[in-house]
């Protein structure tokens, strides 16, 4: 309920901004940044209530009887500051995450464009640019993921993610910022690795510019 609608709206925004507003074939690193952050943003901020339902449920604390009943009552006895708890870090996280995924993916798509692959790999080699471009992204934005899950799991203790990251360096130092990078690198990258590499496909299919 997140990550279909999320998945949806990132790309259509990407492909609006990329077609109406930069009205160009050929990204440089800069505007890959820009156009990739600016579109998570969009997005991180539409399904955020969902992020935090997502994150709790994991976290085992919360017995919520499924995601409606959840969002109700996190309105209910938090309100709607408690629907968009971890907000700024969410932000920190998906936006350089989506900035920094975009420019290393076309960057690495780039670079394969002189071998002249055949078209039946491109698909590999898209997935392959994916996964490259997935790690070094996730390695980026780990602490503000950390800091992220620490505010929506107890928004009473956390208000603010200075005062999250605070706690954190204090209690477990540096690596406790990495906590938990393995799996989060893992399921980002992979998931984004197959979003583009279908997005590539489908707008190939349809005769349309990625």
């Amino acid at each position: 309920m997140r990550c279909i609608p999320g998945v949806g709206l990132y790309f259509s925004t990407l492909y609006f901004l990329k077609q109406h507003i930069l009205s160009e074939p050929d990204l440089s690193p800069l505007k890959s940044v820009v156009l990739g952050a600016g579109s998570r943003t969009l997005t991180g901020v539409c399904m955020l209530p969902f992020t935090v339902v997502k994150t709790r449920y994991e976290s085992g604390k919360y017995q919520y009887s499924g995601v409606f009943p959840a969002l109700g009552n996190i309105y209910r006895t938090e309100g709607v500051r408690g629907l968009f708890s971890g907000l700024s870090a969410t932000m920190l996280r998906d936006a350089p995450f989506s900035g920094i995924y975009l420019m290393f993916y076309t960057q690495a798509k780039r670079f394969t464009q002189p071998y002249n692959i055949e078209s039946t790999f491109t698909p590999i080699i898209n997935f392959s640019c994916g996964i490259m471009a997935g790690i070094l992204a996730s390695v980026t934005t780990q602490p503000a993921d950390v800091v992220k899950t620490h505010m929506q799991l107890s928004p009473e203790k956390y208000r603010w993610s200075g005062e999250t990251a605070h706690f954190i360096y204090q209690n477990h130092g540096l690596t406790g910022f990495f906590r938990g990078g393995i799996p989060r690198a893992l399921r980002r990258t992979l998931m984004a690795a197959m979003a583009w590499t279908i997005y590539e496909q489908m707008m190939d299919k349809m005769g349309l510019k990625s």
